[in-house]
């Protein structure tokens, strides 16, 4: 490998890929706690703010669809350069909005550099892997990445106590400028020259065409895709829900999303010793059917009216525990056959998943009801078609 590992026993451009995956986690998480605050300081309404969260969605889905092609042309590293470059940029200005219009459009470029990281990274651990060995490593991502959901809310709440929500985009400025020195310094490249391929405006399209028309990839990824949106409709409800309905302080929210967060990671730890005796599409039955079983749980009792703030928690730490088995072997099985358009496969998987995540969240930040209905409807609808779009995935040749 092209750095040594360290003592987890962890290679350490897989830290780094980690790394690279969590700036999602950490733009989407860490203002999180900040919602409340920043619809006060701006003059702007709680649904504005959730939007700003929704356009980030927006914009690193469509984004991720350019940064493959560039990835499978130029290499892994430079696309990353010019988009770190600009994630910096647009955090800063995030720091600095003076309303929520020029705050909305900062987080649309912010989310157009961090899309990078997650198309990347995926392609650099399949540059490395075969299908099996990468699920475990997509699942030690999860492991790497995960920790940013437990930390970003918790950090975010206390600067927020601190500095303000606009320190919270300071913090975010500096700790990239971080990885883009770190990228530049300790990154090796990981496409052959053998794999290049062209970058032109058909083979754009022939690619992407030919990835939309595999029924297997299609079926994999939107699978994966709807137990995302699950999460992202989760994401962005949950500001409103805990704190404003619930009554939550925003430093108690933190440790409530961390906890949902440690499930994941559980999950997906757990999926990665599986794997030692498990091929992926052997884990994704069972565990779509437990992810579907906590999702509907979720939505029954709360249109029976007998939900409450620990039973809903419960049920999502069931589906957090189920998403750490689903997300990493659905995009296993879905680039295990794209060996010579991985940044392609890479992207589009990427663009479902958080078009996704951007739908669950529109949805849920249009509704008027504060309180947990918004989110168990998402809960069990995306759980039920995540089960439903996994079967016909199986059964694809």
């Amino acid at each position: 490998m092209p750095l040594n590992s360290n003592k987890l026993g962890l290679p350490g451009w897989l830290i780094l890929m980690g790394a690279l995956t969590a700036i999602g986690p950490v733009s989407i998480d860490m203002y999180l706690p900040a919602f409340p605050s920043i619809a006060t300081g701006l003059n702007a309404t709680h649904s504005q703010v959730e939007r700003t969260l929704a356009i980030y969605l927006i914009g690193m889905s469509v984004a991720q669809l350019a940064y493959g092609p560039l990835a499978d042309r130029y290499g892994r590293k430079p696309p990353l350069y010019g988009a770190l470059s600009l994630y910096i940029v647009a955090s800063a200005g995030c720091a600095i909005a003076p309303n929520i219009e020029v705050l909305t459009a900062s987080r649309l470029l912010q989310a157009m550099g961090g899309a990078a990281g997650m198309v990347i990274s995926r392609a650099v651990v399949r540059d490395h892997y075969d299908t099996q060995e990468a699920a475990r490593a997509l699942s030690m991502l999860m492991l790497i990445m995960g920790v940013a959901p437990i930390l970003a809310p918790l950090i975010g709440g206390q600067v927020l106590a601190l500095t303000g929500w606009r320190g919270i985009f300071v913090l975010i400025t500096v700790s990239a400028i971080i990885l883009l020195w770190t990228v530049s310094r300790v990154m090796v490249e990981s496409l052959r020259p053998d794999r290049v391929i062209p970058l032109s405006w058909s083979s754009i399209l022939h690619n992407y065409s030919q990835l939309i028309r595999n029924g297997k990839f299609v079926a994999f990824a939107m699978s994966g895709a709807m137990g995302s949106a699950t999460m992202f409709g989760y994401i962005v409800s949950s500001p409103r829900l805990f704190i404003d309905y619930y009554g939550i302080s925003s430093q108690s929210y933190g440790l409530l999303f961390g906890l949902n967060a440690l499930c994941l990671i559980t999950g997906s730890q757990v999926s990665a010793r599986m794997l030692k005796k498990y091929r992926p599409v052997q884990l994704l039955p069972w565990a779509l059917r437990a992810m579907m079983l906590a999702g509907l749980s979720a939505l029954g009792l709360t249109l029976s009216g007998s939900v409450t703030l620990t039973i809903l928690m419960g049920c999502m730490m069931a589906f957090m525990f189920c998403q750490g088995f689903v997300g990493p072997n659905s995009a296993a099985m879905a680039l295990s056959e794209q060996g010579n358009r991985l940044g392609s496969a890479s992207a589009l998987l990427g663009t479902f998943t958080i078009a996704s995540g951007a739908c669950a969240g529109f949805l849920v930040s249009l509704a008027s009801e504060t309180g947990p209905l918004p989110m168990a409807l998402i809960l069990g609808g995306c759980t039920t078609l995540s089960w439903l779009i996994g079967g016909i995935a199986r059964r694809r040749p």
